[in-house]
């Protein structure tokens, strides 16, 4: 068992209780300083990882809000350790390092990190991203956990990029929100919301449809995939459906979802013919993706002004693919055509979208102005405080919090 400091009375950060895990005592000591400007809580040092990870659960008996972990000492090591306390769901894990380094960052987001230290430690990085814990831990001084929320994603044609919208806006609203956040794929015949996160599935939609009326939290927990960002997803199926699923069928999916994930992201793909069930009740969040184009705009003003003019701020207007001024269109005549100005515009960004399209690893996990534009949604839709960054090393490592906005 590795050598413990306690220090239950030390002031800690903002009522957060706090495992401090660093064989290397001068780097450890230099994080227990800077967390411990931040009254209210209690820091743990561990002066070393523990023998093997069957030790773990015993070193972390007790309950901590989050693990900080050290990555220089044993990298390989440390991250086998995040992703253990990561699959456990019981903290949330922040790793520090005194090399800035993008690969070994991304490496610690897939493993289950959520915030990324750099030494020597900034102040108002410390505070922020404790502020980031605090909102996501339930029971501390300024955490309130946010409502059950459905959001619905929808094109005003085909081929205006719902799935790369919804998909990514997904995984950064798990990772932002450190909440239970389900994507659901109905973009039929064949959606690809799945293939856009790298993401193999053995079931579908097609097996919540065939028998409804049996599908309960455990029926629809066996049905899901997880992605390495914490998102749980149920895809399109790869085959064309025989059937068309009932509205009845599809109401009970939402109804067991929004009762099991405090958020629910659903892909509608252009499906206008679902209006009649709950993915359109006046509690669903609709975003509405449409392009810079002729065609794409009359359709987004018939969509808006026929059928979801009374939704208010529960419509959200997204211009996807924008290039300011494209085909002669300016912001006036873009509001004129849609009624109102669009909420979010969404940067045209060819090679980065071809990029991630044909890899593994999905937009949200990039930087990129289409990423951050994304993240920047989820953010506002979950509820998260604006943070401010500063340098262009910060802005490289975004996905463990940092915001470009």
């Amino acid at each position: 068992m590795a050598a413990m400091s306690k220090n239950p009375d030390a002031p800690g950060a903002g009522g957060l209780s706090i495992a401090l895990i660093g064989p290397n005592e001068v780097r450890r000591k230099e994080v227990a300083r800077a967390l411990a400007a931040f009254p209210g809580g209690t820091i743990r040092e561990f002066a070393g990882f523990p023998p093997d990870l069957d030790v773990l659960p015993q070193m972390l008996e007790q309950h901590y809000d989050v693990v900080v972990i050290d990555l220089d000492s044993n990298p390989k090591y440390a991250l086998e350790i995040v992703e253990a306390i990561f699959a456990t769901g019981s903290a949330t894990v922040m790793v520090y390092s005194a090399l800035a380094d993008l690969e070994l960052a991304l490496k610690c987001m897939r493993a289950g990190a959520r915030e990324f230290l750099t030494l020597p430690l900034v102040s108002s990085e410390i505070a922020e991203a404790l502020a980031r814990v605090s909102i996501r831990v339930p029971g501390t001084s300024n955490a309130k956990r946010p409502a059950r929320k459905l959001f619905v994603f929808l094109g005003s044609k085909g081929g205006c990029g719902v799935t790369t919208v919804s998909s990514n806006f997904a995984v950064s609203l798990a990772q932002e929100s450190g909440q239970s956040t389900l994507l659901i794929d109905l973009g039929l015949p064949l959606g690809d919301a799945a293939l856009n996160l790298g993401m193999v599935t053995e079931y579908s939609t097609t097996s919540a449809f065939q028998d409804y009326s049996r599908l309960d939290a455990s029926f629809l927990s066996s049905l899901l995939a997880r992605h390495s960002s914490g998102l749980a997803v149920l895809a399109a199926p790869g085959e064309f459906p025989r059937t068309a699923a009932p509205h009845e069928a599809i109401d009970k999916l939402l109804t067991v979802a929004r009762q099991n994930f405090d958020f629910v992201v659903v892909d509608a793909g252009s499906r206008l013919d679902l209006r009649g069930t709950a993915l359109f009740e006046e509690s669903a969040n609709l975003y509405l993706i449409t392009q810079i184009g002729v065609s794409e705009l009359r359709n987004a003003n018939r969509m808006i002004t026929q059928f979801f003019s009374a939704r208010g701020s529960k419509l959200q207007i997204v211009l996807n693919r924008f290039i300011p001024h494209a085909l002669g269109f300016d912001d006036k005549r873009i509001a004129k055509a849609l009624t109102r100005p669009a909420d979010w515009k969404i940067p045209d960004d060819y090679a980065t979208a071809r990029r991630t399209q044909n890899t593994p690893t999905p937009i949200a996990l990039e930087d990129s102005p289409i990423s951050r534009s994304i993240r920047t949604m989820a953010r506002r839709a979950c509820g998260v405080p604006k943070s401010r960054e500063k340098g262009g090393l910060l802005r490289a490592l975004w996905p463990f919090g940092r915001s470009e906005e």
